[in-house]
């Protein structure tokens, strides 16, 4: 399930993406025309930026903006980086692979097998759909809706 901490760090970097490159938005901005707590978004940008996706400037004139294009950033980076592993068990995991405790053979275990398709399925969306995707065609409905419950 998306983390509401996830949700406003892509409704933050969708309105990013949709401003031009060079304008830096203060935190204010950014939260007020999303509707998004203050507080709750300026750690979500700092881990933003720390994490590459986006670029601050302190000061007069300061703010964020993305740090590379739209189309570079996309939604399966954003959920990793804020809610971690799209896997919903470790074992199938690329990036965070764990083996099951309890698993007596990972090559025959059905429940395994039917997480993996799950899993693949979820980061062949999240990984094909950039910033600049959702904004020109809209992300599907069903994966904002499947990604919010």
């Amino acid at each position: 399930m998306l983390s509401q901490k996830c949700k406003y760090a892509l409704q933050a970097l969708l309105l990013l993406a949709r401003e031009p490159s060079q304008d830096l938005l203060l935190v204010s901005d950014i939260a007020e025309r999303e509707r998004l707590p203050k507080k709750f978004l300026e750690a979500i940008l700092l881990e933003l930026n720390r994490n590459g996706l986006v670029r601050s400037r302190r000061g007069r004139g300061g703010g964020y903006a993305l740090a590379k294009p739209a189309d570079l950033i996309t939604f399966g980076q954003v959920v990793r980086i804020i809610d971690g592993p799209l896997a919903p068990l470790s074992c199938v995991s690329v990036n965070y692979y764990r083996r099951c405790e309890d698993c007596r053979d990972e090559m025959t275990c059905e429940i395994r097998k039917v997480m993996r398709r799950v899993r693949d399925a979820i980061a062949s969306e999240l990984d094909g759909t950039s910033l600049q995707d959702a904004i020109n065609s809209g992300v599907p409905k069903g994966l904002m809706e499947a990604l919010s419950t």
